[in-house]
């Protein structure tokens, strides 16, 4: 089972490692990245600070210099799943997990990068910013990636499960073409949003820790705090609805 998940606009960097191209999933289709990321280091290159406040999301000088660095195989990096922080990821607690339910994060998550695109999570990425939904240059990644990886998406999930726990969003970079599973989470009878991050992370926890393998075996998971209530179905989606104890 193939797990999708949605990044985060904070970061941390670890400087484990230098970062490298063919680290990346889709790695011998190297023109996906390498034209948003040669517009994205000439754009920081530029040093326009109005152009950097729209990208980067940031307004103060100090916040746009931590990330006013251009990208290249010298840079450092960390595995995908430690460089994102922010709700989800602070409720995976990945460091937290034995080795077996980090390995299992890092070969079956895809992250949805707003600059890297579908990548893994045990895949290498140095610090970067671009705010969601934002352009480089003349670039809109969500259609880009959409367009030059949906095919290749579509091939590397073909053979298992897939579950959906990206924020509706991340649609617009791709929408798999055979059967998926999405969660939606309720309170009270009404639909949580902002805090459907936190249980989207809780939930990837549990699924790591007993190495899931499909989705029947994901739905006889025992979450703490979660009751499977309802599943909708509309064409090739379903929709597990729990309700928050």
């Amino acid at each position: 089972m193939k797990i999708l998940l949605a990044p985060s606009e904070t970061k941390t960097i670890y400087n484990d490692t230098s970062f490298k191209y063919d680290n990346m999933l889709f790695s011998k289709e190297p023109e996906i990245r390498k034209n948003i990321l040669d517009t994205y280091n000439n754009i920081i290159i530029g040093d326009d600070k109005k152009t950097l406040q729209e990208m980067f999301g940031l307004k103060k000088e100090s916040d746009i210099n931590l990330y006013k660095q251009t990208i290249d195989e010298n840079s450092s990096a960390c595995k995908a799943i430690k460089l994102y922080t922010g709700v989800a990821f602070d409720h995976l607690d990945y460091s937290s997990l034995d080795i077996d339910a980090q390995n299992y994060i890092e070969k079956n998550v895809i992250i949805f990068s707003n600059l890297f695109g579908p990548i893994l999570a045990g895949n290498n990425l140095p610090l970067y910013r671009l705010q969601q939904g934002k352009s480089i240059g003349d670039i809109k990644t969500q259609d880009f990636y959409k367009k030059h990886s949906s095919l290749l998406l579509d091939k590397f999930l073909e053979n298992g499960d897939i579950l959906d726990i990206r924020a509706g969003y991340y649609d617009k970079f791709y929408i798999p073409n055979k059967n998926y599973t999405t969660l939606k989470f309720l309170k009270d009878g009404n639909v949580v949003s902002h805090w459907a991050k936190a249980y989207r992370g809780k939930v990837l926890r549990e699924i790591a820790k007993n190495n899931i393998s499909n989705i029947k075996d994901f739905m006889a998971l025992n979450i703490e705090g979660l009751q499977i209530v309802e599943l909708q179905t509309k064409k090739n989606k379903t929709e597990i609805i729990y309700t928050i104890n």
